[in-house]
């Protein structure tokens, strides 16, 4: 029994909660604000564009857009996530329910998506060229996220496959997220 969680990361111009660039390549720590390093008197402010994306994946995979949805604070330690939070939804996602249809050897079949989420990525830990340290990007963080959550509808390696290939496949062709995983 396979149950997946997929992170796609949205095609924003800018963060999720702040103006900063999401472009990729930038030399590090180029592009993290005050909001994205959670300084203190900082308020986040939602990107529109993350909220129509998520929307845009939920009604192409048939599922409820919920018209309220809630953000709430995950507490982590991370390196890489110096504000010891990440905003993402829980109670209340932008999306819920919905499906997938795979084809595999076997036959198709209806893989249910539980939930899609949006939340920030956190930051990005480097291990080159620190002779045994560790470096923090935080270009990184407060970029986008929809996270998909699948049923534990998948049996097999080969139904999770097809099912991580049509969900590539679709955000993609909504143009929501590129797909480039060695980017993120």
């Amino acid at each position: 029994v396979i149950g997946l969680e997929v992170h796609a990361q949205l095609m924003t111009q800018s963060k999720i909660f702040s103006g900063s660039s999401t472009a990729y390549g930038a030399s590090a720590n180029t592009q993290a604000c005050a909001v994205d390093v959670g300084l203190p008197g900082v308020l986040p402010v939602m990107n529109r564009q993350a909220a129509l994306m998520a929307a845009t994946f939920g009604l192409a995979v048939g599922a409820t857009v919920n018209p309220v949805s809630i953000f709430a604070r995950k507490n982590y330690f991370y390196p890489d996530l110096p504000k010891g939070y990440q905003i993402s939804q829980y109670e209340i996602p932008v999306v819920s329910g919905g499906s997938l249809e795979i084809t595999t050897d076997a036959g198709s079949k209806t893989i249910r998506i539980t939930r899609a989420h949006l939340e920030e990525d956190a930051g990005k830990s480097l291990h080159e060229d620190f002779d045994g340290m560790t470096g923090i990007d935080l270009n990184r963080a407060g970029t986008p996220l929809l996270e998909i959550v699948s049923e534990p509808d998948l049996r097999s390696p080969a139904e999770a496959v097809a099912y991580l290939k049509k969900l590539h496949t679709l955000v993609r062709t909504l143009k929501i997220c590129d797909g480039n995983m060695q980017e993120g």
